[in-house]
C-alpha cells in the first residue's frame, strides 16, 4: 500500500491567489489587441474587415483562443469556491444576479447594438438607415429553446462578446443549488482521495485533457463562443471549482506546468494545419477534421494547467519584516485593473468596432493602422471605465463592482 506523504494540513483550503487576478487582467486587456487583430483577419466574420487582411492572423489569433477563454472559465470558477464558501449558495445567488446579471442587460440594451449597426454600414455602401431606425429590427427577438442558454434569438439581435457573462452566469446558477444539496462529506472524501493520487503520481492532472479532446471532436467547435463548443466551457469552470478545494491541485500544477506547457504547445502546433484545410473544421465530420479539433481541446487543457502553474510562485513574508505602511505604484495599478475587469470587458469590443470602422478607410499598411487601432481603443475603454463607471456609486452598480 502506497503512504501519504502530505501532511494532515495540505487538504485545507487556501485563500484565493492574487495572481490569479493578475491573469484575468491580461487576458481582458488582452482581448483589445485579439479584437483588433480581427479586423484584418483574412478567415472569420468580424463586424468591420480592413481591405487588405491576412492570413498570418489567423494562426496567431488561434494560439489565444486554445487559452484565453477557458482560462477566464477556470479562474472563475476558482473564485465560485471561495465566494460559495463564505457565502453560502443564497447570497452567492444573489450576488452573482446583481454582478453579472445588471451588467449583461445594460450593455444588451445599450452597447450591443452599435457593432451590429455597424456591420451593416460597412458591408452595404448603400445602407443609410439611423442607429435609430435600426434598433427596432435588432430588439425585434423570439426564443429558441435549442440554442440553450442562448435563448433570445433574433435576424440582428446578439449578445456578442457578452456571451461570457451569459456562460459565467448560467453556469453560476447551476452551480449554486448543486453546492447546496450535493452531500459534501463525500465528495470531499472523493477530492481527497484524487489530490492524493494527482500528487502522488505525475501527469494524472493532465488526464482531462482527453475529455476536452472528445466535445470538441464530437460534439464540434463553435466560433461565435471564441471557438470552443458553449458546453466546454461548463468543464473548464467546474474543473476551476474543484482544484480550489485542495492545496495540493496547486502543487500539482506547479510541478507538472513545464511539461504541460511543452505537450500544449506540440499538440496545438499537430492542430494548426486540419483548421487550414476543409470546408468548416469546426463542424466537418471528416477524420483530418475530428482529430485536429481532438488535439485542439487537449492543447487547451495543457495549457491551463501550464499557465497558472509557471506564473505561481507562492512568497513567504520574511520573518521579523516590517509591515508595508503604504501601497506601492505597482499595488496601486494591480488594485485598479483588478477592479476594471468586468466593466473593460464590457466595455471594449464596442470600442474596437467603432474605432475600426473609420480606421479600415485609411491608406495605411496593416502594421500602422493595428497599431492605431489598438491604441486609440485602449485607451478610450480606459477612459470610458475611470469617466463613465468608476466615478459613481450607481454606475458601479450598474456595471457589476463592489461599491
Amino acid at each position: 500500500m502506497a503512504t501519504r506523504t502530505e501532511s494532515p494540513q495540505a487538504a485545507l483550503p487556501e485563500p484565493r491567489r492574487p495572481e490569479l487576478d493578475a491573469m484575468r487582467m491580461l487576458v481582458v486587456v488582452g482581448l483589445v489587441f485579439f479584437h483588433s487583430a480581427l479586423v484584418f483577419a483574412t478567415e472569420g466574420d468580424f463586424y468591420v474587415t480592413n481591405a487588405e487582411t491576412t492570413e498570418a492572423i489567423t494562426v496567431i489569433a488561434g494560439f489565444g483562443v486554445v487559452w484565453a477563454m477557458p482560462l477566464l472559465f477556470l479562474i472563475s470558477g476558482l473564485g465560485a469556491w471561495h465566494s460559495l464558501r463564505s457565502r453560502g449558495a443564497g447570497t452567492f445567488t444573489k450576488e452573482r444576479l446583481l454582478r453579472l446579471g445588471v451588467p449583461l442587460l445594460l450593455a444588451t440594451l445599450l452597447l450591443n447594438p452599435l457593432p451590429q449597426w455597424l456591420r451593416q454600414r460597412s458591408s452595404d455602401p448603400h445602407y443609410d438607415e439611423s442607429y435609430a431606425g435600426f434598433l427596432p429590427r435588432f430588439f425585434d427577438v423570439h426564443l429558441e429553446f435549442d440554442e440553450l442558454p442562448f435563448l433570445v434569438q433574433g435576424e440582428y439581435f446578439e449578445t456578442g462578446h457578452l456571451w461570457f457573462v451569459v456562460l459565467l452566469l448560467t453556469f453560476s446558477l447551476m452551480l449554486a443549488p448543486l453546492h447546496r444539496f450535493l452531500p459534501h462529506e463525500p465528495c470531499r472524501r472523493l477530492a481527497d482521495r484524487v489530490a492524493a493520487v494527482t500528487l502522488r503520481r505525475r501527469g494524472v492532472v493532465l488526464l482531462p485533457a482527453l475529455a476536452f479532446a472528445a466535445i470538441c471532436a464530437f460534439a464540434g467547435m463553435e466560433e461565435d463562443y471564441a471557438g470552443w463548443h458553449r458546453w466546454s466551457y461548463l468543464l473548464f469552470f467546474a474543473a476551476g471549482f474543484a482544484l480550489a478545494a485542495d492545496t495540493r491541485f496547486r502543487t500539482v500544477m506547479r510541478r507538472d506546468a513545464r511539461p504541460a506547457a511543452c505537450l500544449g504547445a506540440l499538440l496545438f502546433v499537430a492542430a494548426a494545419p486540419g483548421f487550414t484545410t476543409g470546408d468548416d473544421p469546426f463542424t466537418d465530420t471528416t477524420p483530418p477534421a475530428v482529430v485536429s479539433r481532438a488535439l485542439f481541446g487537449a492543447a487547451g487543457w495543457c495549457l491551463v494547467v501550464a499557465i497558472p502553474g509557471l506564473l505561481d510562485r507562492p512568497r513567504q513574508q520574511p520573518s521579523g519584516a516590517p509591515a508595508p505602511t503604504a501601497p506601492t505604484t505597482r499595488q496601486r495599478v494591480y488594485g485598479y485593473l483588478a477592479a476594471a475587469v468586468l466593466p473593460l470587458y464590457v466595455l471594449h469590443q464596442p470600442i474596437v468596432v467603432a474605432v475600426a470602422y473609420f480606421v479600415v478607410g485609411w491608406a495605411a499598411p496593416i502594421p500602422v493602422e493595428y497599431v492605431v487601432l489598438v491604441t486609440i481603443s485602449l485607451a478610450l475603454t480606459l477612459a470610458a471605465y475611470e469617466l463613465l463607471v468608476r466615478r459613481t456609486r450607481v454606475t458601479r452598480f450598474l456595471f457589476g463592482m463592489r461599491g
